[in-house]
């Protein structure tokens, strides 16, 4: 709770004074503010919470008003959407908003995957590494392991060295980070919260190819042994699809390209190839069978691209809770059931 104890910012008691002035008040204040204006005192309201009835009153009188309360005030991501609607025009609305919820909607990470990852590591490779980090750890993870892939490779070691160690990025960084972007790249840089170190690089190096993950993973080794260990633990990996049940393997199966399977299976054992035939028909099984034997030698190239192809349209299932991944013990009882 926001209390009279807790310094507040100029943002947070505009957003605090809007509020106490109820809805129609609040738009007809927004109808006069610039955009820029708009969206500083939209993301102070989103955030502030509940705020304790002394503070309300104290913003009140600091403003000059005659203003008192005898309840809280809770600012959060609905409120603030709802004032904005009934302020602005549907799609300025919605854009504030956007940026406001951060990675989740169209944002400035979001874009910025859109440049060639070969434009993006030749800009990054003039930057410090801390810069690098902080860049890197906020868009994609697939996208990520392309840039540092393209980058020297002592310079890669740093870059997730910094990561590892990073925290909260203090404001003063991020906004230089975000004024080089803005002018440089696309606009609008949110302030998205802020992920596990090691998670963000253990989903980079899930989008390596086998061999640029082995060759990283051993010189991080090098480096922090801890780390390096801790980063395997958190990796996804196409083998661990054995550890979903039957039925979660059936709707992945509805998801994936039907192409990608064989070659994804010519290079995985035989417990996941039998977890994913036991998905299926006697016939379907049968003539995946006859599909994987008939490719021959497959580049160990092609067999990582399918089955990376086949491990994002899982991690999404898994993030929507459509499918779940049990541990290894379970998955050997579900098998013996």
């Amino acid at each position: 709770m926001i209390g009279l104890e807790k310094s507040v910012t100029g943002a947070q008691k505009s957003a605090i004074l809007m509020m106490a002035l109820g809805e129609d008040n609040c738009a007809r204040l927004f109808e006069q503010m610039h955009e820029e204006e708009i969206r500083e005192i939209s993301a102070a309201m989103s955030q502030l919470g509940m705020v304790s009835a002394e503070t309300v009153e104290s913003v009140c009188h600091e403003f000059s008003r005659s203003l008192g309360s005898s309840e809280v005030l809770i600012g959060d991501i609905e409120t603030t959407e709802r004032l904005l609607k009934n302020t602005l025009p549907a799609g300025r609305a919605a854009a504030i908003m956007e940026e406001i919820r951060g990675p989740a909607g169209r944002t400035m990470w979001d874009k910025l995957g859109n440049v060639s990852e070969a434009v993006l590591a030749n800009y990054l490779k003039n930057e410090y590494p801390q810069t690098v980090a902080v860049i890197l750890s906020r868009i994609k993870a697939a996208h990520s392991a392309k840039v540092l892939a393209l980058l020297p490779e002592e310079f890669s070691l740093d870059v997730m060295t910094r990561m590892l160690k990073m925290e909260n990025v203090q404001k003063g960084v991020l906004h230089s980070v975000e004024q080089t972007l803005r002018s440089e790249f696309v606009s609008n840089l949110p302030r998205g919260s802020h992920r596990d170190s090691h998670e963000v690089l253990a989903d980079i190096f899930n989008n390596f190819d086998r061999r640029l993950e082995a060759r990283f993973m051993t010189a991080l080794d090098e480096r922090s042994h801890d780390d390096a260990e801790r980063i395997k633990g958190l990796m996804f990996t196409f083998e661990e699809l054995a550890q979903v049940p039957v039925e979660g393997l059936m709707v992945l199966l509805n998801q994936i390209a039907r192409e990608s399977l064989p070659i994804a299976l010519k290079g995985a054992s035989e417990k996941l190839r039998s977890a994913f035939l036991a998905a299926m028909s006697e016939r379907a099984g049968r003539i995946l069978i006859d599909e994987v034997e008939a490719l021959g030698p497959v580049r160990v190239k092609d067999v990582d691209a399918a089955q990376s192809d086949i491990l994002l349209v899982a991690k999404v299932l898994l993030d929507r809770g459509e499918i779940e991944l049990l541990d290894q013990e379970q998955a050997a009882n579900e098998m013996l059931v």
